[in-house]
């Protein structure tokens, strides 16, 4: 299970949308536009599906 991120078009910082899915259910969505307050700049995004993707934690590689 992942988060879906966007990236926030005035700082170009990725942010989470507080929206959990996996990458297989989110890629098989009809197309959809949301809004996610952004903490950095602190104001509403508007964006579009695909504007967005599913960031899972458990990819990254573990050092050591």
């Amino acid at each position: 299970m992942g988060v879906i991120m966007i990236k926030c078009p005035r700082s170009g910082r990725a942010i989470t949308t507080g929206m959990n899915t996996d990458r297989e259910t989110f890629q098989c969505r009809a197309l959809f536009f949301s809004r996610t307050y952004c903490t950095t700049c602190r104001i509403t995004h508007e964006w579009f599906a695909r504007d967005a993707w599913v960031y899972e934690p458990e990819e990254m590689p573990k050092a050591g």
